[in-house]
């Protein structure tokens, strides 16, 4: 059975008190209540709360206080302020002392417990992130792949936009450069979702052809084209009632993009070939790795297919933006990899991996973790089995040369090599054109090489 969600509602008013516990009550969430800002410290320390309602006008320590007092020992319990003086001083005070949102009163009861939804979707997220900075058990780290990791204030902002995002039917916009975990993004939302119990439905609108991501998407009657051997529902008929995730969104054709802009508006489509009208409900998260905006300017994006998107926009910031998350994943990563042995990363290790660029985002340092751990015979990750260490010049007087015990000439080129075209594929978005150009090599040789490392693209 699911556990109930615990809120604290603080207001002198018997009256309002009375009302907001009623009301809590009856949506199933357990209530405590409290009169005044002394009583309301008492039962944050008495009670296990996931949620705390304040009134900013209370006697003995007023809200303010109450609030400021509450996010010292509690920093990641929401509070949701209540003001009479929604644009007053007194409000901006509370949401820079860390409410997580305030509501004017009196306030609509449809709009109240949407802003209470969102803010337990948000301390649920939280949870997740302080749990895997924590000693977990096995089964825990081996499940956290779908879990988001962040420290930095970028990331907080981003668990907060999802908790808002989450409990709604609003269609989202991920942006963010590939490797960024914009997929990670998307499961969050889905996962914290109304509709976490109904179909989810993944679709990579970059790996296919128009005819066929048509088809993907929308399904195909029999003989509509050759090979239509059969009838087959679409990705949509398939999400019907759930989500679905349409990834690189901006490799869609304008023909597509008029058909998903459809969707959007009247919730209808004809399968490939047919004639028949289907209607569904589907909330849509779309993803890319492109400025939308740009590619709408350019003309290959439709405008009001943009605007029907990006509803919610959730930009992901690269790695290199948010380098206090380094030390986190890097934590992350070795638990989930080696969750029985005790891995040590030094400070010079460390230091190395928060001030590289990350071209390939969060995706290549879980790679170069992975890397460091194959190459490391112990229990230590030192600077040497980092692949992208800066190596002294050879020649050189000092002594400290390339040359030393346990070189290997042939693993250190093959290595460089290897990281040099994934940067290169990452730099032109995995157009292999474009990076043959890049690297200055022919088309050939870039797919031979491809081919030899396993280079693939992830989403």
């Amino acid at each position: 059975m699911k556990e109930r969600k615990t809120i604290l509602v603080v207001d002198d008013e018997a009256s309002m008190r009375t009302n907001v516990v009623e009301l809590l009550s009856r949506e199933g969430y357990s209530v405590y209540e409290a009169v005044d800002g002394a009583e309301a410290l008492k039962a944050v320390k008495s009670h296990p709360l996931n949620l705390v309602l304040l009134d900013i006008n209370l006697p003995k320590i007023d809200g303010i206080t109450a609030l400021k007092e509450i996010k010292k020992d509690f920093a990641d319990l929401p509070v949701i302020v209540f003001t009479a003086y929604g644009t007053s001083e007194r409000a901006i005070e509370a949401m820079k002392a860390g409410a997580y949102d305030y509501l004017d009163k009196p306030f609509e009861l449809d709009e109240f417990l949407l802003v209470v939804r969102r803010a337990l979707t948000f301390g649920d997220l939280l949870g997740e992130v302080k749990q895997l900075r924590s000693t977990v058990s096995i089964n825990t780290q081996l499940s956290a792949t779908s879990q988001l990791v962040g420290i930095s204030q970028k990331s907080q902002e981003i668990f907060k936009l999802i908790g808002r995002a989450a409990p709604s039917e609003a269609t989202v916009l991920i942006q963010g450069e590939s490797g960024t975990g914009k997929e990670l993004i998307a499961d969050a939302i889905q996962r914290h979702s109304l509709r976490k119990e109904k179909p989810f439905i993944k679709v990579d609108c970059g790996g296919l052809t128009e005819t066929l991501l048509e088809s993907e998407l929308f399904g195909h009657e029999k003989g509509a084209f050759t090979g239509a051997v059969s009838q087959r529902k679409g990705r949509f008929e398939l999400a019907d009632g759930g989500t679905i995730l349409l990834d690189e969104v901006n490799n869609m054709t304008p023909a597509l993009q008029m058909k998903l802009l459809r969707v959007l508006q009247q919730k209808t489509f004809e399968r490939v070939g047919g004639k028949d009208t289907h209607t569904v409900d589907v909330r849509i998260i779309a993803a890319t790795n492109r400025n939308l905006e740009d590619e709408m300017k350019a003309g290959r994006f439709r405008q009001d297919l943009f605007y029907r998107l990006n509803v919610i926009h959730i930009v992901i910031p690269p790695l290199r933006d948010r380098p206090e998350d380094i030390p986190v994943l890097v934590d992350h990563y070795l638990k989930r990899i080696k969750p029985t042995q005790k891995i040590v990363v030094p400070e010079e290790s460390l230091k190395k991996l928060m001030t590289y660029s990350w071209p390939g985002n969060v995706r290549e340092l879980e790679n170069v973790i992975q890397r460091a751990l194959v190459m490391t015979q112990g229990s230590l990750i030192t600077i040497d089995h980092l692949p992208f260490s800066s190596p002294p010049a050879l020649g050189n007087n000092s002594g400290n040369t390339l040359l030393q015990e346990g070189f290997n000439l042939k693993s250190y080129l093959t290595t460089t090599e290897k990281n040099l075209i994934v940067e290169a594929l990452e730099k032109t978005n995995w157009n292999r054109t474009l990076t043959a150009k890049l690297l200055n090599i022919n088309r050939r040789l870039l797919f031979s090489k491809m081919l030899y490392y396993n280079l693939k693209q992830k989403k």
